[in-house]
């Protein structure tokens, strides 16, 4: 089996709707972290301090097949095309373990797409 990771960058009250949508399309689950960053726009300020809006980065590994998938549901369900929404961008993986208690579910997803 081939993996991908999918990597979406969301603002905070978002992150329930990120895995929402890639669960939808068959991920099993997300890790979720903490986030802050900067973009092409500066922060806004507030009587001279800096406001950073908190956001969240959420790691989901997912089988090869659905990877373009996930992406655009999460992409659809988040409204990307809209600045501040976030992003989302994917890359493969050479090597995964530890994954046995998911493994069957993923097992019967592949065998509906290839059987």
């Amino acid at each position: 089996m081939k993996f991908d990771v999918v990597i979406a960058v969301v603002p905070y009250d978002k992150e329930c709707k990120v895995i929402e949508a890639a669960k939808e399309v068959g991920a099993t689950g997300a890790t979720i972290l903490s986030a802050h960053g900067t973009g092409i726009k500066e922060a806004k300020t507030f009587f001279g301090l800096t406001l950073e809006l908190k956001q969240s980065l959420l790691v989901t590994l997912v089988e090869h097949h659905i990877t373009q998938q996930v992406m655009k549901s999460i992409y659809d369900n988040l409204d990307m095309k809209t600045p501040g929404n976030g992003i989302a961008f994917s890359f493969p993986v050479k090597s995964v373990i530890g994954l046995e208690s998911q493994l069957s579910a993923i097992k019967q997803e592949v065998a509906k797409i290839y059987f």
